[in-house]
């Protein structure tokens, strides 16, 4: 309830501000349909502290390695005025990060379900790497249309649902009259790098660690979880 109250008040506040942008919308976020807010560990200490529970780095240690920082944390809040899919992509889609292959945590504040846009998965398609992404206006990155041999995750409030980066997932339209609410926790191995530029273009123009101090913080240090954040 502490992290959920501190999340929700984040929420507040982006969707009051894109409230005062032109049609509601910044990127892919848009008041009535969907709200991203990201880096709630760097404004509210229940969210910091969620980030290194023993549920999490428990997963880490057993999924990722002995060493391993929060790589991304944000809030989405899918709303029911515009109801809207979320399309097929892979989390590395967005950012491209080497080591590819990391944990995305995906944790509902409330049930996920059919009909209020739950997560569907498609089993196996991460053995093939990052695929090709197009953005598709104004939804988001696209890497697959086709839908065959994918499965809903239906999901408790509280629950967690676990995946690789590379796996590609959608969400459905929330056709309910409530607001879905998910806080999505993403961990990554120390030294990871996200990579600028464009393949088409050759190697990459620079490489950034990811080990920013303040919202990239170590969990895991030689396999013991992080105590004292």
């Amino acid at each position: 309830e502490e992290v959920t109250a501190a999340l929700d008040g984040i929420e507040a506040g982006a969707d009051t501000f894109l409230r005062s942008r032109p049609e509601g919308r910044l990127s892919i976020s848009e008041t009535g349909a969907i709200v991203f807010a990201p880096h709630a560990v760097l404004v509210a200490e229940a969210a910091r502290r969620f980030a290194a529970h023993p549920v999490f780095t428990g997963l880490c240690h057993d999924l990722v390695g002995d060493d391993v920082r929060l790589y991304w944390d944000q809030l989405v809040y899918k709303k029911p005025e515009k109801p809207r899919e979320f399309p097929w992509h892979q989390d590395n889609g967005y950012t491209y990060v080497e080591p590819q292959q990391y944990l995305t945590c995906w944790v509902p504040l409330t049930d996920a379900t059919l009909e209020n846009g739950c997560p569907w998965v498609m089993p196996g398609l991460h053995l093939g790497g990052t695929l090709h992404h197009t953005f598709d206006e104004p939804l988001g990155y696209r890497c697959l249309d086709d839908s065959e041999g994918a499965v809903p995750v239906e999901a408790r409030a509280g629950s967690v649902v676990v995946f690789s980066s590379l796996t590609p997932h959608r969400t459905g339209p929330n056709v309910t009259d409530a607001v879905r609410r998910t806080y999505i926790l993403q961990y990554a191995p120390e030294g990871a790098e996200m990579l600028r530029g464009n393949p088409a273009d050759g190697p990459p123009r620079s490489r950034d660690r990811q080990n920013n101090p303040d919202r990239q913080f170590p969990v895991l240090v030689g396999g013991e979880a992080v105590v004292n954040l």
